[in-house]
Protein backbone atom coordinates (compact mmCIF):
# COMPACT_ATOMS: atom_id res chain seq x y z
CA UNK A 1 0.00 0.00 0.00
CA UNK A 2 1.24 3.45 -0.90
CA UNK A 3 4.54 2.19 -2.31
CA UNK A 4 3.91 3.50 -5.84
CA UNK A 5 4.23 7.00 -7.21
CA UNK A 6 1.08 8.13 -5.42
CA UNK A 7 -1.35 10.78 -6.59
CA UNK A 8 -0.72 14.41 -7.38
CA UNK A 9 -1.85 16.95 -4.79
CA UNK A 10 -2.75 20.63 -4.99
CA UNK A 11 0.23 22.92 -4.58
CA UNK A 12 2.62 20.37 -6.05
CA UNK A 13 3.98 17.11 -4.76
CA UNK A 14 2.39 13.71 -4.42
CA UNK A 15 0.57 11.78 -1.74
CA UNK A 16 1.02 8.14 -0.81
CA UNK A 17 -0.75 5.91 1.70
CA UNK A 18 1.55 3.95 3.99
CA UNK A 19 0.46 1.11 6.25
CA UNK A 20 0.79 1.96 9.92
CA UNK A 21 3.38 -0.74 10.55
CA UNK A 22 5.61 0.55 7.74
CA UNK A 23 5.67 4.24 8.62
CA UNK A 24 8.98 4.18 10.51
CA UNK A 25 10.74 2.36 7.67
CA UNK A 26 9.20 4.67 5.09
CA UNK A 27 10.66 7.73 6.81
CA UNK A 28 14.06 6.00 7.10
CA UNK A 29 14.06 5.48 3.32
CA UNK A 30 12.91 9.06 2.74
CA UNK A 31 15.93 10.24 4.74
CA UNK A 32 18.26 8.00 2.73
CA UNK A 33 16.96 9.31 -0.59
CA UNK A 34 17.29 12.98 0.42
CA UNK A 35 20.69 13.17 2.17
CA UNK A 36 19.21 12.84 5.63
CA UNK A 37 16.51 14.65 7.61
CA UNK A 38 17.56 17.83 9.39
CA UNK A 39 14.36 18.62 11.29
CA UNK A 40 11.14 16.94 12.38
CA UNK A 41 8.19 19.04 13.51
CA UNK A 42 5.55 17.04 15.35
CA UNK A 43 2.15 18.71 15.53
CA UNK A 44 -1.23 17.61 16.79
CA UNK A 45 -2.51 16.80 13.29
CA UNK A 46 0.59 16.41 11.13
CA UNK A 47 4.26 15.47 11.30
CA UNK A 48 6.67 17.23 8.94
CA UNK A 49 10.16 15.91 8.19
CA UNK A 50 12.45 18.31 6.30
CA UNK A 51 15.37 16.78 4.41
CA UNK A 52 18.84 18.23 3.87
CA UNK A 53 18.07 18.84 0.20
CA UNK A 54 14.87 20.78 1.05
CA UNK A 55 12.37 17.99 0.37
CA UNK A 56 9.57 17.56 2.89
CA UNK A 57 7.40 14.65 3.93
CA UNK A 58 4.19 15.63 5.70
CA UNK A 59 2.26 12.84 7.40
CA UNK A 60 -1.34 13.43 8.38
CA UNK A 61 -2.04 12.02 11.83
CA UNK A 62 -4.86 9.45 11.73
CA UNK A 63 -7.29 9.81 14.61
CA UNK A 64 -5.81 13.09 15.89
CA UNK A 65 -4.68 14.73 18.03
CA UNK A 66 -1.12 13.60 18.54
CA UNK A 67 -0.39 14.58 22.13
CA UNK A 68 3.42 14.56 22.16
CA UNK A 69 4.23 17.60 20.02
CA UNK A 70 7.43 19.53 19.46
CA UNK A 71 10.43 20.00 17.18
CA UNK A 72 13.63 17.99 17.07
CA UNK A 73 16.84 18.00 15.04
CA UNK A 74 17.13 15.03 12.71
CA UNK A 75 14.50 12.37 12.11
CA UNK A 76 12.16 11.43 14.95
CA UNK A 77 8.73 10.01 14.20
CA UNK A 78 8.56 7.92 17.38
CA UNK A 79 5.55 9.84 18.71
CA UNK A 80 3.63 9.11 15.50
CA UNK A 81 4.62 5.44 15.54
CA UNK A 82 3.48 5.10 19.17
CA UNK A 83 0.19 6.84 18.31
CA UNK A 84 -0.40 4.41 15.44
CA UNK A 85 0.25 1.41 17.67
CA UNK A 86 -2.63 2.25 20.01
CA UNK A 87 -5.60 -0.15 19.61
CA UNK A 88 -8.66 1.48 18.09
CA UNK A 89 -12.18 0.49 17.10
CA UNK A 90 -13.21 2.45 14.03
CA UNK A 91 -16.53 2.79 12.24
CA UNK A 92 -16.58 2.68 8.44
CA UNK A 93 -19.26 4.24 6.25
CA UNK A 94 -18.98 3.96 2.46
CA UNK A 95 -21.87 5.31 0.40
CA UNK A 96 -22.66 5.78 -3.27
CA UNK A 97 -26.07 6.08 -4.87
CA UNK A 98 -25.88 2.47 -6.04
CA UNK A 99 -25.24 1.01 -2.62
CA UNK A 100 -23.53 1.22 0.72
CA UNK A 101 -21.19 -0.78 2.90
CA UNK A 102 -20.52 -0.06 6.53
CA UNK A 103 -19.12 -1.69 9.59
CA UNK A 104 -16.52 -1.68 12.33
CA UNK A 105 -12.81 -2.36 12.00
CA UNK A 106 -10.01 -3.12 14.43
CA UNK A 107 -6.31 -3.18 13.46
CA UNK A 108 -7.26 -2.79 9.80
CA UNK A 109 -9.67 -5.77 9.79
CA UNK A 110 -13.46 -5.70 9.48
CA UNK A 111 -15.12 -7.29 12.52
CA UNK A 112 -18.75 -6.35 11.78
CA UNK A 113 -20.37 -5.23 8.55
CA UNK A 114 -23.46 -4.77 6.43
CA UNK A 115 -23.57 -4.20 2.68
CA UNK A 116 -26.55 -3.49 0.44
CA UNK A 117 -27.06 -2.51 -3.19
CA UNK A 118 -29.88 -0.55 -4.79
CA UNK A 119 -30.78 0.08 -8.40
CA UNK A 120 -30.33 3.73 -9.37
CA UNK A 121 -30.51 4.31 -13.10
CA UNK A 122 -27.95 6.48 -14.84
CA UNK A 123 -28.89 9.79 -16.38
CA UNK A 124 -30.98 9.72 -19.54
CA UNK A 125 -29.93 11.54 -22.71
CA UNK A 126 -33.53 11.70 -23.94
CA UNK A 127 -35.44 14.98 -23.93
CA UNK A 128 -38.96 16.16 -23.22
CA UNK A 129 -41.47 14.46 -20.96
CA UNK A 130 -39.63 11.15 -21.18
CA UNK A 131 -36.53 12.68 -19.66
CA UNK A 132 -38.54 14.34 -16.90
CA UNK A 133 -40.25 11.08 -15.99
CA UNK A 134 -36.91 9.31 -16.01
CA UNK A 135 -35.39 12.00 -13.77
CA UNK A 136 -38.25 11.69 -11.27
CA UNK A 137 -37.88 7.92 -11.19
CA UNK A 138 -34.12 8.23 -10.72
CA UNK A 139 -34.59 10.72 -7.86
CA UNK A 140 -37.00 8.31 -6.20
CA UNK A 141 -34.54 5.44 -6.54
CA UNK A 142 -31.72 7.57 -5.12
CA UNK A 143 -33.89 8.65 -2.19
CA UNK A 144 -34.85 5.06 -1.38
CA UNK A 145 -31.20 3.97 -1.59
CA UNK A 146 -30.08 6.66 0.85
CA UNK A 147 -32.98 5.94 3.19
CA UNK A 148 -31.91 2.30 3.26
CA UNK A 149 -28.32 3.39 3.98
CA UNK A 150 -29.50 5.60 6.84
CA UNK A 151 -31.48 2.72 8.39
CA UNK A 152 -28.43 0.47 8.27
CA UNK A 153 -26.20 3.14 9.80
CA UNK A 154 -28.66 3.52 12.67
CA UNK A 155 -28.89 -0.24 13.21
CA UNK A 156 -25.20 -1.15 12.82
CA UNK A 157 -23.32 1.92 14.05
CA UNK A 158 -25.87 4.01 15.92
CA UNK A 159 -26.03 1.81 18.99
CA UNK A 160 -22.26 1.28 19.04
CA UNK A 161 -21.06 4.89 18.87
CA UNK A 162 -19.84 4.68 22.45
CA UNK A 163 -17.51 1.82 21.45
CA UNK A 164 -15.89 3.73 18.57
CA UNK A 165 -12.78 5.89 18.59
CA UNK A 166 -13.55 7.42 15.18
CA UNK A 167 -15.57 7.03 11.98
CA UNK A 168 -13.97 6.99 8.53
CA UNK A 169 -16.10 7.98 5.54
CA UNK A 170 -15.82 7.01 1.89
CA UNK A 171 -17.64 7.32 -1.40
CA UNK A 172 -19.77 10.09 -2.85
CA UNK A 173 -19.64 13.37 -0.93
CA UNK A 174 -23.13 14.45 -1.99
CA UNK A 175 -24.61 11.18 -0.75
CA UNK A 176 -22.68 11.49 2.52
CA UNK A 177 -23.93 15.07 2.95
CA UNK A 178 -27.51 13.83 2.55
CA UNK A 179 -26.95 11.30 5.32
CA UNK A 180 -25.20 13.92 7.44
CA UNK A 181 -28.41 15.96 7.42
CA UNK A 182 -30.30 13.06 9.05
CA UNK A 183 -30.47 13.92 12.76
CA UNK A 184 -30.52 10.25 13.73
CA UNK A 185 -26.99 9.92 12.36
CA UNK A 186 -25.53 12.98 14.09
CA UNK A 187 -23.63 10.93 16.73
CA UNK A 188 -21.99 8.88 13.97
CA UNK A 189 -20.93 11.87 11.88
CA UNK A 190 -19.69 13.65 15.00
CA UNK A 191 -16.89 11.05 15.11
CA UNK A 192 -15.98 11.47 11.42
CA UNK A 193 -12.97 13.44 10.25
CA UNK A 194 -12.72 15.53 7.11
CA UNK A 195 -11.08 12.74 5.10
CA UNK A 196 -13.31 10.96 2.59
CA UNK A 197 -11.85 7.86 0.98
CA UNK A 198 -12.21 7.61 -2.79
CA UNK A 199 -13.79 4.20 -3.31
CA UNK A 200 -15.63 2.37 -6.12
CA UNK A 201 -19.14 0.97 -5.71
CA UNK A 202 -19.26 -0.21 -2.08
CA UNK A 203 -19.00 -3.97 -1.68
CA UNK A 204 -17.69 -6.13 1.14
CA UNK A 205 -14.29 -6.38 -0.58
CA UNK A 206 -14.18 -2.58 -0.91
CA UNK A 207 -15.02 -2.26 2.78
CA UNK A 208 -12.12 -4.57 3.65
CA UNK A 209 -9.75 -2.43 1.61
CA UNK A 210 -11.14 0.72 3.27
CA UNK A 211 -10.51 -0.84 6.68
CA UNK A 212 -6.81 -1.12 5.85
CA UNK A 213 -6.71 2.40 4.45
CA UNK A 214 -8.48 3.83 7.49
CA UNK A 215 -5.50 2.88 9.67
CA UNK A 216 -2.91 3.96 7.08
CA UNK A 217 -1.05 7.26 7.04
CA UNK A 218 -1.28 9.65 4.10
CA UNK A 219 2.09 11.27 3.46
CA UNK A 220 2.59 14.20 1.08
CA UNK A 221 6.06 14.46 -0.45
CA UNK A 222 7.29 17.70 -1.94
CA UNK A 223 10.77 17.71 -3.48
Amino acid sequence: MGMGNGRAVAGGGRAVEVEAGRVSGWFDRFAERHDGVVRTVVGAEEVVATAADGATATAGVPFPPLREVGETAGLDVSALVAHLAMPRRVGLLLVRLGGHSLGIAEAGKVVLSRTDRHLVHGRSAAGGWSQQRFARRREGQARQALEAAARDVVEVLGGRVGELDAVVLGGDRAALDTLRADRRLAPVFALAGARVLDVPEPRRSVLEDAAERAFAVEIVIRD
